[in-house]
Formats: C-alpha cells, sequence, structure tokens
C-alpha cells in the first residue's frame, strides 16, 4: 500500500537548518508529483512546498519561500526538505504525501531558543 515515512526533525535555535526527508513506497514515485504540509498546534495543516514528478517544477508557500528548498532523489524513492533560517513559526509536524495515499506519522520540528 502507499506509504510515507517522514524522518529529519528535531529541535533546533532560531536561524539554524534542518533536512527532512521522506520515502515513498507503493507506487510509481517518478510518476507523481510530491508535496510537503505541516501542521503546527491549534492550526490547520498547511501545504509548504510541492515538486513535480520529474523534479522541473518547485513552488513554496510564501511563508518559507527562499528559505526551504524541496528536491528529489527518484532512486531512492526520497523526498526532501531543507530547511535554512528556521523560526519560531516553522514549529509544527511536517509530512510528505502525494495525490493518493494517507499522511503518514509526520517529523516534529521545533524551533526554539
Amino acid at each position: 500500500q502507499v506509504q510515507f515515512v517522514e524522518s529529519g526533525g528535531g529541535s533546533v535555535q532560531p536561524g539554524g537548518s534542518l533536512r527532512l526527508s521522506c520515502v515513498a513506497s507503493g507506487f510509481t514515485f517518478s510518476r507523481y508529483p510530491m508535496y510537503w504540509y505541516r501542521q503546527a498546534p491549534g492550526k490547520e495543516r498547511e501545504l509548504v512546498a510541492s515538486i513535480s514528478s520529474d523534479g522541473g517544477s518547485r513552488n513554496y508557500a510564501d511563508s518559507v519561500k527562499g528559505r526551504f528548498t524541496i528536491f528529489r532523489d527518484t532512486a531512492k524513492n526520497t523526498v526532501h526538505l531543507q530547511m535554512n533560517s528556521l523560526n519560531a513559526e516553522d514549529t509544527a509536524v511536517y509530512y510528505c504525501k502525494t495525490v493518493i495515499g494517507s499522511f503518514g506519522q509526520g517529523t516534529q520540528v521545533t524551533v526554539s531558543s
């Protein structure tokens, strides 16, 4: 079945960086776009970044534009989210997904001094 396993979260100080990874399985990874979402405490889940199936097109939420980069490794069925210049508003559980399947467990990112 379709599965997403996220990793790479943790606690970091403001201004720090993290790289999230998501291993996908159960579908032909190279044929699907991939998305990173996040959900902060008390808020709805929001789309953070997307990447097309061939990696040629990327889009970002305004709140992360210029700080986050999404990229994919088709050979490893993995999508990454490089996050730089983190701030407290980036604190959330981060999830990856495509247009099929359900959300996984996510990975917690906490930005605090």
